[in-house]
């Protein structure tokens, strides 16, 4: 596949970096020559300087023949023109852009981005994504990571093993035999740094990290078979009043919930002007690193610091000492991916990285065949895929047991009319399923090949 990708910053690294690593024809435009040199010099991509919008610049860029065009600048409206001039003058077939500012992605104006205006395929705003993310981690505490798949109904959850977690040293086959009733299957465990699909005679340990797929009606009572029973937050404060921290504290307010939030932020126009919108919520000015600040926001009594300043150093420093002051837990965002292998011994519960919620919401319309989804875990060492079987699919008709699946997936469950099936070896696909898949890295193009479409289809 033909990529161009305009811009070349964290995100368009990281979508530039996986696409690549597939060997995917890709060209990045971006005003920086020294974000381009650092391209060319450390990824097998071409790059090109000048104004990613610009005609003459797509052109050199291969735009003629691009399959797809993702537009990842800072600016809005940079991304949109350059999918105009895409559509316009090129007539590439898929457009994605980067959408930040929420007076674009107001419902009421939605209109905007249809053929006849501003041709658009994909629109990915991270605030919003990642402030779904934040929303789903309130709600379910003990969870490292929450996705969900076919339509809301399925759920995968990444959780930490600890050492009284119930169900280590017990062979997996056996969780099935002792809860026959509950449809959570355990489809991968990263240990000691390596990420593995386990076997059914395969035992958790304490310290592993379980990725499990299961239904939305039963995340809470599996977070709790794996001794996960925290109680959902009730006192929270946010570091950074910006587009994700008011994003997640509107919808705490939408909730109607007894949650009690209080937000910190250090420039005194933004704290004023997002006080004004909010109804319950508590804005305080200042820095998120002044202790006599956080203990004005009550942070002794709080039960979660979600840090979202634009700052990783901030959002890391100010999660620490919030609990040294006395707070329960905390949830950062992270945007260096150099940080994430020692947030945790620095005391962070849990991080976030919004350049990984962006490059899975990219290569779900990378993926070639019926690819509904993709979430990526741990920097593309893995991905969960949601998948429709068609006609054609070599999934559909034998037994899974009879089938020579890659060593590298699980399939997790099924959703068919409406029902979730947690899959077995006497099951079979039938079309119009949709397959929720564990995968990892080097299985991926042959997951793809499962639910290609074939040529007898036409």
């Amino acid at each position: 596949m033909k990529v161009i990708i305009c811009g070349a910053g964290r995100v368009g690294y990281g979508i530039a970096e996986r696409l690549a690593a597939e060997q995917n024809d890709v060209s990045v435009i971006d005003t920086s020559a020294e974000l381009i040199r650092t391209m060319r010099d450390t990824l097998d991509v071409r790059g090109f300087v000048g104004h990613g919008a610009h005609p003459d610049i797509m052109a050199a860029a291969g735009a003629e023949q691009a399959d797809m065009i993702i537009a990842v600048t800072l600016y809005d409206e940079v991304n949109m023109t350059a999918c105009q001039v895409a559509h316009s003058l090129f007539n590439v077939p898929t457009k994605i852009a980067r959408i930040r500012s929420q007076s674009y992605l107001h419902p009421h104006y939605m209109d905007l981005f249809s053929r006849d205006h501003l041709p658009i395929d994909v629109i990915i705003s991270p605030e919003m994504e990642v402030g779904e993310m934040v929303l789903r981690r309130i709600a379910l505490p003990g969870a490292t990571d929450v996705v969900r798949f076919a339509d809301g109904n399925v759920a995968m959850v990444a959780i930490e093993c600890l050492d009284e977690c119930p169900v280590i040293n017990t062979p997996l086959s056996q969780l099935t035999e002792l809860f026959p009733d509950l449809p959570s299957t355990v489809v991968g465990v990263s240990r000691g740094g390596k990420l593995f699909v386990p076997h059914s005679g395969d035992q958790l340990m304490a310290g592993d990290m379980a990725y499990v797929i299961t239904t939305k009606e039963q995340v809470r009572r599996t977070l709790g078979l794996f001794g996960h029973d925290e109680t959902e937050a009730t006192r929270i404060v946010i570091a950074g009043g910006g587009n994700i921290g008011l994003y997640v504290a509107r919808a705490l307010e939408r909730k109607q919930s007894r949650t009690k939030v209080k937000i910190i932020e250090s420039s005194r126009d933004r704290a004023v002007k997002i006080a004004d919108e909010l109804r319950r919520t508590v804005v305080l000015h200042g820095s998120a690193l002044e202790q006599k600040l956080l203990l004005e926001a009550d942070i002794d009594h709080a039960d979660l610091m979600v840090a979202l300043t634009n700052d990783d150093q901030v959002n890391i420093l100010s999660s620490v000492i919030a609990k040294q002051l006395g707070c329960r837990s905390n949830l950062v965002l992270i945007n260096n991916p150099t940080y994430h292998d020692f947030a945790k011994t620095l005391g962070i519960d849990a991080h976030m990285n919004p350049r990984a919620v962006t490059i899975s919401k990219v290569l779900q319309h990378v993926r070639r065949g019926r690819i509904r989804a993709v979430h990526n875990v741990q920097r593309g060492a893995a991905e969960i895929i949601e998948a429709e079987a068609l006609e054609t699919s070599p999934l559909v008709g034998p037994p899974l047991a009879e089938q020579e699946l890659p060593d590298g997936m699980r399939i997790g469950a099924v959703y068919r009319n409406g029902e979730i099936l947690k899959p077995s070896g006497s099951m079979r696909i039938k079309p119009k399923d949709r397959v929720v898949i564990f995968a990892l890295e080097g299985a991926v193009r042959q997951v793809e090949q499962l639910f290609r479409v074939s040529l007898e289809f036409f």
